[in-house]
């Protein structure tokens, strides 16, 4: 009888915090993959580079490319050879999901962002050329996900369901973007988020002297701009959305039909 070949999922993670225990049940109920979990700063990028090509699926749950110490942040580009092993996986048509506070990796790599169709700005910068505040968030909020297409991504999940998570108030560029889910029952506007950059500052839940321009309700979406199959999911806070059955069985879908397996 001949063997099944388990497929290999890639995960990198840190650059931001999250309980590793529950995160490990989450990827452990997703399938059957052989995983390989590498770490920024220690082994996500220099240690990456011949896996992220080789790995049939690959789980962007980093932040990478920050330094936050005494009130204030620095920022770096990734290596030309992570560069370059990214593009060359897109470049092959292999495809990979992006979760949660993955948007705000990577503040210096444009294209990632383009690839992405948003981005969460920890300080005021630049998004497609124009201005931009500091990106907004607000942790807890419980809010009705409403899937608005009929995608892999979406298949065997409820039209409608509950989720308790952090939000974002980001720039998030629609026309490069299919929408999968929305969030509903919550306002994105400013007065519902606080100023990332004051968090930074040591300010948390402060919105003191900031203003954002009303954001995007979208929480799920996959790319039209990059070259594979890039999905982005904005639930992924913590223990109680990894363990949301609707939330496991979208990053499920997500994963297989960016490896290219259908659903």
């Amino acid at each position: 009888m001949a063997q099944t070949v388990r497929r290999s999922l890639l995960v990198l993670s840190g650059g931001h915090p999250y309980e590793a225990e529950p995160f490990a049940a989450l990827i452990g109920n997703l399938g059957e993959w052989d995983v390989t979990h590498l770490v920024h700063p220690e082994g996500g990028e220099a240690d990456a580079e011949a896996v992220i090509v080789a790995a049939d699926a690959l789980l962007f749950y980093d932040m990478a490319g920050y330094t936050f110490a005494d009130g204030a942040v620095r920022m770096r580009a990734p290596s030309e050879a992570y560069r370059a092993a990214i593009t060359a996986r897109f470049a092959a048509g292999k495809g990979a999901v992006a979760l949660h506070h993955a948007l705000a990796g990577w503040a210096l790599w444009p294209e990632w962002h383009e690839w992405l169709g948003g981005g969460f700005l920890y300080q005021p910068g630049d998004w497609q050329g124009e201005a931009w505040p500091d990106s907004g968030y607000r942790h807890d909020v419980a809010f009705e996900a409403r899937i608005v297409a009929d995608h892999p991504v979406t298949s065997g999940v409820p039209e409608r369901f509950p989720v308790t998570d952090e939000l974002y108030l980001c720039p998030i560029d629609e026309a490069a973007i299919i929408p999968l889910a929305r969030a509903e029952g919550f306002a994105f506007t400013p007065a519902n988020f606080y100023s990332a950059a004051n968090a930074v500052a040591g300010a948390m839940f402060s919105r003191e002297g900031w203003d954002h321009p009303q954001g995007s309700n979208c929480i799920a979406w996959e790319s039209r701009t990059c070259p594979a199959p890039l999905v982005y999911l904005q639930c992924g806070d913590g223990p109680a959305t990894y363990a949301n059955p609707h939330v496991r069985r979208l990053l499920a879908n997500a994963l297989d039909y960016t490896s290219g397996e259908t659903p």
